[in-house]
Formats: C-alpha cells, structure tokens, sequence
C-alpha cells in the first residue's frame, strides 16, 4: 500500500480537534482565518488513516485549555456534533470536537444552581450565548432551579436572561434576582420575602413617664398624637437591638431591653406584603432627649396616665390593648418574652428563641 503526504485538496478526513471559532468551511483559508500552525501527518486517501493538528495563534481565538479550566471567566465543557464536508470523493461524516462555555456556577444544596455574579461574560452577547448553553447543560445534567443575581452595573443583561424564560425574583439596591425553574410541575423555588419587621419601644422610667414622639410625615388622622418610638429593624438585626437603635436615633435616649411585650401580625400593608410589629418593653439608661430632625417633629417624657388618656389611643382599640398590656406588666400580672441565645444542630448557628419564663410560685415576672 503507497503512502503520501496529505496536500490540501485532500478530503479523506476521519478528525479535527479545534478550540477555538468554527467555521462553515473549516478548510477554506485554514491559515487565513483561524490563524493556525498546520501540521501535516502521512495518510492514504482512500479509507487510509489521516490526522491533522494544529495551534491557535490568533488573537481573536481562544487559548487551549482543559475542560475543568476557563477561558476568560467561562468554564468549558466538551460537546461532540457532526459535520459534513463535500469533497471530490462525495460527503464525508467528520467528527468535531469543541469546547463550549458555560456559566461560573455553583450546586445548592438543593439540587439547583447559583450563578457567580462576579464571573459574567463581558460583553452581552456572548451571555446570551452563553446562557443559552449553560441552560442546555443544566437541563442534561438534572439541574433544578437557577439562581441568577445580576448587579446593578450588569442590569444591560436582564433582558437577555428574561428571553431565555427567567423570572424576577426580588431586587434590593445593588442588584436583581432572576430565578428559572427547570423540572415540569409547579416552581418549588422559595417566594420573595413576605414581611416586613417593625419594633416600638415602650420606655419607662421611674417616675412614671413614658419616652415618646411626634412624627414630622403622619397621616392627618395622627396629627398631635404622642406615641412610642417606632421603626423598622435592618437586615441581620435581632428584634431587640433594632428597637433599642430605633429609640436612641429618634430620642438620644440610651436603654436595655427588658422583654417582647406582644406583637401584631397585619396583611397587605405596604407592596402586599404583610407586617409584623413586636413592642418592646425597654428600661431607660439616660434622660437628656436630643431628637432626630429628619423624622421627629418633638419628644418628651409624658406622664404615663395622660398618655393613656389620649383620645386616639382610647378610640382605637389595638393601642388600648398594647397599652393594658403593657400597664400588667409594670404590674407584674403579665409576662413577657424575653431573648435567649441558643444553638440547633440543624444549622449550627446561634439565634434568639423568644419566651417566658415563670420563676417563682406566684407567677409575677422578675422586676423591670
């Protein structure tokens, strides 16, 4: 059997390994295009074995690299496909290998994927592309739901990831989340938060008067109305600190928390999500008020019976409650819940569990 060298109008091709662009003719202008070094192997033209190689120089291709590494900030994966070519002796099958980018991604915990929103591509297009892909790999593999966090500099890119079928999840400041379910059947992926947390400080001092506020911005039907500080806890704050903040931002007034009084559980208050509103019982640590002028139109110390005597709070049955409440508790007919510091093993984190405790036999609490 005679063997030769291969010469380019040869087309008994068997495999063409190729990282980098794909072209329609990956023989017309081989050098031109890619801007590769080819290298010719010996062969024989009819069914004999023929093998090329070659190297990217190119500037506008990809440098090798191995299927776990990336390129740029896009993970490979390698993906077989056909291709035909049409040559003198009739169409040939070659298989092609590539090397196709996914998304920077992690598994969750619960079968689902999270995006790493530092490691997007660049330029939107190719996140399109990219996107695209990534969804087909994930959908191969078993994946369920994707988590997309875009920041709020990449936002040119929510378009795209809404044409692919994502769906906003919730936004916040610096970013937005996208979220696309991929099993068929109902989304199993949690909802956006549903509450919102306030706290108000009810702060008394041994003289009997209570610590409380008039808003600058209120509804007409609160207008002259004296009130307990109130305001809404921040992400990662405990209930109780955020009710001592509150008070010492309105006020200037230092305190310590003593116990949850009650708390009120509301619906559809603001944007259809629902409220919840702890009152806290807090003990005085200073008496100097120096108010906040952004929020506070004005802050004293009122005898506790003419605050309860205020006809908003005597018409309006939750304050009257809230009020009643709080007068058993300076009473010791009524307990509290107070915050303990423990540690479950589902988690190995510690947080506050709220509750009472009766510590002697006539039921009155510890002393405030």
């Amino acid at each position: 059997m005679e063997m030769k060298l291969c010469e380019s109008k040869s087309v008994c091709v068997s495999e063409i390994v190729h990282i980098g662009r794909t072209y329609s003719s990956p023989f017309l202008n081989f050098r031109q295009i890619l801007g590769v070094k080819y290298k010719p192997r010996f062969c024989a033209c009819r069914g004999i074995y023929f093998k090329a190689s070659c190297s990217s120089t190119s500037h506008n291709t990809y440098p090798q690299k191995k299927a776990s590494g990336s390129v740029g900030q896009e993970k490979l994966s390698t993906e077989p496909f056909s291709y035909q070519i049409n040559g003198t002796s009739g169409a040939k099958s070659i298989l092609y290998s590539r090397e196709k980018r996914l998304l920077d991604a992690f598994d969750d915990e619960y079968g689902g994927v999270v995006v790493d929103p530092e490691r997007l591509p660049a330029n939107p297009n190719s996140f399109a592309s990219i996107l695209h892909a990534s969804l087909s790999h994930w959908k191969k593999t078993g994946k369920k739901g994707i988590w997309l966090k875009l920041p709020v500099d990449r936002s040119e890119l929510v378009p795209y990831a809404i044409k692919e079928g994502f769906q906003y999840h919730h936004a916040e400041r610096g970013y937005v989340m996208l979220t696309y379910w991929i099993p068929e059947g109902p989304c199993m992926l949690p909802a956006n938060a549903s509450h919102q947390v306030g706290v108000g400080g009810f702060v008394i001092n041994d003289r009997n008067e209570v610590l409380v506020v008039q808003e600058k911005y209120c509804s007409p039907a609160c207008v002259g109305l004296w009130k307990i500080p109130t305001g809404f806890i921040l992400e990662s704050e405990e209930i109780f600190t955020g009710a001592v903040r509150e008070v010492k931002e309105e006020t200037g007034i230092d305190t310590e928390f003593v116990e949850v009084i009650a708390f009120r559980h509301a619906h559809n208050v603001a944007f259809e999500k629902s409220d919840l509103f702890f009152i806290c019982m807090l003990r005085p640590l200073s008496t100097q008020i120096v108010i906040d002028d952004l929020e506070i139109q004005a802050a004293k110390w009122l005898p506790l019976v003419e605050f309860v005597q205020q006809p908003l709070i005597q018409e309006d049955r939750m304050f009257k409650k809230v009020i009643d409440i709080c007068m058993a508790r300076l009473g010791k007919h009524y307990c509290g819940l107070s915050a303990h510091q423990v540690v479950s093993k589902f988690d190995g984190m510690s947080s506050s569990l709220y509750y009472n405790v009766i510590e002697n036999e006539d039921f009155n609490c510890r002393s405030s």
